[in-house]
This record gives structure tokens, sequence and C-alpha cells, in this order.
């Protein structure tokens, strides 16, 4: 260690506060956060034996070392994670905003509330129940809710909108409050049951429902008995499936972790109510720093992507700030947050089964990545490509009908989807089809921001054969890159059959190359030949999705143009008001009124909605008409027809 920097150890103060660790580039790679500032940089450099790889680099790789001071653990604990979130350290936990935690939102200020599937929390007065694991499990959850509890699915647009029911009205599921007047008690008495049976509250929900039965049947209200039957049968089943892990019946989060040298694998096991709800997995690699250590940071980092505080937080080991910890949760969460390590009881079993867990992901984990890695490898070396394809992008352009002309980029790196790398193009020099003129115009935006920003991919795959993949290498080859491999991957396709007894057959999905006249045959089952067309669906995929939107916009915006009343300076100030076409379509009578005046008003508002279409794919909507599909499936099977459908 040069003197300048023992210098500046030996300066650090003692209060608490974040330091920021440089290379000798002037990069950050790494944040940490201490209640005494120089007890815990000097450890790094006084610890004896240590044997990670960072802590014997940093007298190679770290150049300076800043301080910012403040005032408490809590406030470390903020600052850290801004800081962390700004720079980006390669030596720290980073968790990405990939909005993967889904779970259920009611409002119960509305007259008619709705269940609705959202990624974050907010401190809404709304009810949040979740997270679900899965979106498998969260569609299960609202089949059983929308075929039993009878809450509607629509959105608040279309209800407003709407002028009749719905097949979920007619055979039974919903009560549609958008068209009759449903008593608003009766209502809310779902609305109760669906609260109780989220919570996972059995007895309760049970024993009224049971009461409800009871009542129907002394009454001779057979349908009504014989349907709170099956409901009830229903929700037993569920409920029996739910393990009960704690006899308190709170809200937790239990965290652990397992790490095997620099590679880490924290879990977060979710019990909601005292019952097990699932749980996630969060892997990450080159993390040298001590565990006391980098917990609380994942922690921090986990809770403010939005995702739901509970009232306990259970830790495997006791970080330097447990007490700062649980005041910013207690402050985000707006109510008390006890963050414990439990060393005995019920709460202890949880923390070893979310030990397991960890382990087992990281297991399961380390084996999909060393298949991953024999799949690169054989890519490289069946492709005979210069780079070990470590980061790859995929290339595909899409047109409608020759025009609408786009283009799609995805990314994959180390053989997993890395979405913060797509990138979605608009045609800019050309009005007519052109694929190749397409692809050359795609590959040179690309490569030259690549250029500027150093950020160029180990392998260029293009969706198309010979001629996109000339263009790509042209683009190439005018900006200057070398080292980034290229190749086209074509399509399957109907082979000629020139015998009418022979049955036709597809030719295999064929690899172009540069310099090769004959394209490479992968094996067609292979793991490497999957990851290319997998990568080239999704290129397609997200074309499409582009495209689409695009082509939506562009029919709201022809349809602004048609209305009689509403020219250029009326239709940019429709737009400028609302900030986009969508919320135009969406806006009231009244509130383009406050906008164009009354009369314009509604003529704006019967051209964009003359046919009333549903809001963007609702997927609670879709599971309730997909399970009204099939009820109404069962019922012709019977011989009958859905009620008012004669």
């Amino acid at each position: 260690m040069d003197a300048r920097l023992q210098e500046k150890l030996d300066a650090l103060p003692t209060e608490p506060g974040v330091y920021l660790m440089k290379d000798r580039r002037g990069q950050i790679i790494y944040v940490g956060k201490a209640i005494n500032l120089r007890n815990r940089v000097r450890s790094y450099f006084t610890r004896t034996g240590d044997t990670r790889v960072f802590v014997s680099m940093l007298d190679s790789i770290l150049e300076d070392i800043e301080t910012v001071l403040v005032h408490n653990e809590k406030e470390a604990l903020l600052l850290e994670n801004e800081l962390i979130k700004k720079h980006k350290p390669r030596f720290n936990v980073l968790l990405k905003d990939d909005k993967q935690f889904i779970s259920l939102r009611l409002d119960r200020t509305q007259d008619y509330p709705r269940l609705e599937v959202v990624r974050k929390y907010e401190r809404d007065g709304a009810r949040y129940f979740g997270p679900y694991s899965s979106a498998g499990a969260i569609r299960e959850t609202l089949r059983l809710i929308n075929r039993y509890f009878r809450l509607r699915t629509c959105t608040d647009h279309v209800m407003a909108n709407s002028k009749r029911p719905c097949l979920l009205y007619q055979i039974g599921r919903c009560p549609a409050p958008c068209v009759y007047p449903v008593p608003p008690e009766e209502y809310r008495r779902s609305v109760d049951e669906v609260v109780l049976f989220l919570e996972g509250k059995a007895s309760e929900l049970v024993d009224g429902i049971k009461g409800r039965m009871k009542s129907a049947a002394s009454e001779l209200k057979f349908e009504e008995a014989a349907r709170l039957r099956d409901q009830l049968l229903a929700i037993e089943r569920s409920l029996e499936r739910q393990k009960v892990a704690t006899t308190d019946f709170k809200d937790q989060d239990v965290f652990a972790l397992y790490r095997q040298g620099d590679r880490i694998m924290f879990y977060v096991l979710w019990v909601r109510q005292g019952r097990l709800n699932g749980g996630q997995a969060f892997p990450f690699g080159s993390q040298e720093f001590p565990d006391e250590e980098l917990l609380p940071s994942f922690v921090n980092l986990y809770y403010d992507q939005g995702s739901f505080v509970p009232e306990e937080v259970l830790l495997p080991l006791e970080p330097e700030s447990l007490e700062g910890l649980e005041a910013l949760l207690s402050e985000r969460k707006g109510a008390k947050v006890r963050v414990m390590v439990p060393k005995r009881g019920e709460k202890h079993e949880l923390v070893l089964m979310a030990a397991k867990n960890a382990e087992q992901a990281f297991i399961e984990r380390k084996r999909s990545k060393d298949e991953t890695d024999a799949a690169l490898s054989k890519l490289q070396q069946k492709l005979n490509l210069r780079n070990y394809p470590r980061r790859m992008e995929c290339f595909d352009i899409s047109h409608f009908q020759g025009s609408s002309i786009v283009a799609s980029q995805v990314a994959v790196t180390d053989g997993e989807a890395d979405k913060s790398r797509y990138r979605r193009f608009k045609i800019k020099t050309l009005e007519k089809q052109d694929d190749f003129a397409s692809m050359y115009e795609v590959l040179s935006r690309r490569l030259k921001r690549g250029l500027e920003e150093k950020d160029l991919p180990d392998l260029l795959v293009i969706d198309g054969g010979k001629g996109q993949l000339a263009s790509a290498h042209a683009a190439m080859k005018d900006l200057g890159v070398e080292k980034v491999d290229v190749v086209g991957l074509a399509k399957s396709r109907d082979q000629e059959v020139f015998d009418r007894d022979e049955e036709s057959a597809r030719s295999p999905e064929r690899v172009f190359v540069l310099g090769r006249k004959d394209p490479i045959i992968l094996p067609q089952n292979s793991a490497e030949m999957f990851m290319l067309t997998r990568m080239r669906d999704e290129a397609h995929r997200f074309a499409i999705t582009y495209q689409a939107k695009d082509l939506r916009k562009s029919r709201i915006r022809s349809a602004l143009e048609d209305i009689p009343g509403v020219g250029e300076v009326r239709r940019k100030t429709l737009l400028r008001h609302f900030g986009s076409l969508k919320r135009v379509q969406e806006a009231t009578i009244e509130d383009l009124a406050e906008v164009v005046g009354p009369s314009v008003a509604e003529r704006v508002h019967a051209a964009l909605h003359g046919h009333p279409e549903e809001d963007e794919a609702d997927p609670i909507r879709e599971a309730s008409l997909a399970d009204a599909g099939a009820a109404v499936d069962e019922k012709s099977s019977e011989g009958g027809s859905p009620a008012g459908s004669a």
C-alpha cells in the first residue's frame, strides 16, 4: 500500500457514514456503510489469513477511498442504497427493477372493488396480497375467486362505458354492477369473503358460508344452497394445500443466503398470516465482501423495489446496522416492523427452511450454469467464432404490408435474457419494404452507439439468410467493427417435393457465417441450437409487439384527424393536455370539454368510443374469461345452453 493511501486510512473519521472505493481509472468499485468508518475500512487491510480474492486485490486495484458522513445508521442505509443504484459498482449486490413480484391489489374504497394484478406496493390505502411465486399461482387463485366470489373483473374504464352485461354475467360469474343496480351491501359481503380467503382465515370464512348455505336451504332456495356448497368445498380444498408455518399468524419475510467463494445465493421465503406463500431466489457473482455487509444491503435494495414490507423480517445473522434497518423498514411500511435473528423456536425453523432453499437454488443454478457454459462453448466451436459468445444480440425486421417498418434488438448474457439491453427501432431512411437496407440501417445505428459507449456484444445474430448477413457485414465494415462475430439464422422452410406420393418435409434451421458458401446445420435438438432459435423467436415477438403498439397509436391519431371540428391545433392541444393518445381515449366527455368545449368533446368521445374495446390485456379478466369459456363448454356438453343465450 502506498503512503498516500495509508495516510488517508489513518485520517478516516470514526462517525457513521458511507465509503466509496475507487480503482485507478476513478471508477467506483464498491459502496459500503459503517457505524465506524475508520474501523470498517481499515479492517480490509489488517485481516490475516483472509483468502478472499477481492481482499488480496485491493492493493493492486484500489486507488482512492471517499467517505460521506451521516448522522445515524438509517441515513447510512438510505445513502448506500442511492449510491449503489446510481453507480452500479461491480463488487456490490445489484438488484434489477424487473417487476418480478406479482401481487393482488384490492381497493375497498370503491363502490364495487375489483382485484388487480400489480407489481408494486404503494401506500394508497388499498389492501395488497402476495407476493405470488409465479404467474401460474396467481392465475389459479384468480380462477377460484372469479368462479365462487363473483367480483367484477372489468377495468374501471370498461365498467363506466358498458351498455350491456358480458359473458361472465350470463353464466353467473359476475353480478354486472356495470349495468344493474347491485345492492352495495351484497357486493361488500363478497369483498369481505375474498379478503378472508386471501388472508387464509379458513374458520371464519367457512363458518360464514355454512351459515348462509343452511339459511338458503331452510328458505327452499336450493340452487343458491348448492352454489354455496360448491364454493365451500373449493375453498376448503384450496386452504388445505396451504402449509401452516407459524402459530402467531403474522406476515413475515424470511431471508437466508448460501455461498461458495464469490458466488452467493440469497433466498426470500414469504409467510403470510402464518402460511407459506412461496419464495424467490436471487443469485449473484463476484461478491467478495462479508455476509454481514452484503445481507443488509440486499434487504435494503429488495424493499426499495416496492416489495411488500411485512410485520416481521427474519435474518440468518445479525448485521451491524440492525436498528437502522428496522427503523428504515418501519418508515417504509408506516407501522412498526421487527427485524429479528431468531435462535430457536418456530422462527428459527423458518430461517433453516429458507437456508435449505437457498442451498438448493444455488446447486440448481450451478448445474444450469455449467450446462449453459457447455452450450456456449459448443456454439463457439461449431460456428468457428473468434469470441466466446457470452453477450449475444439478435436483430429482426418487421413490417405491415410493406409499411410501418420497425426492428427489434434482444440481448442474451450468459444464456439468459438481458432485458435492460432490449431496444426497438423505427426505420428512418426507408418508406417501402427493403429488408436488406433496413438491416443495414439498424446495425449501423446500433454499432455506432456501441463504439461511442464502448459497449459491443461478442456475437450478432441476424434473423435471415445470406442477404441480411451481407447487409450486417457491410454496416460493420463501414464503421470499422472487426472484433465482433456475426451470423445469420434462417428459418426452416418447406422443401420442394417432385413426387406426389412423397410427403412434404421441412428443411432444418440453418446458420450462415461469413466466408462460407453453404450454411452450417447444427443438431436441431441441441442446446446451442435451442439457444439461437429462442433468441430469434424473442426478437420476432418483440418486433411484432412494438409494431402492433405503433399501429394502434396511428389508428387513434387518424381517428382524431378525421373528426369534424378537430384540426391540427386541437389535436395537438388534446395530446399536450392529456399527455398521450391512450389518455385521450380514456378521458370522459367532461374532461374533454375542459380542453375543446362541450360540442367538440362529444364528437371526440363518440368517435373514439363508437365501438368500446377492452383496455390492454388484463390477467384477471383473461383468467375469468378463460374459465367462463370452460364453463360454457361444460354446459354445452350437458346438452344445455348458457343463461340468456336463447
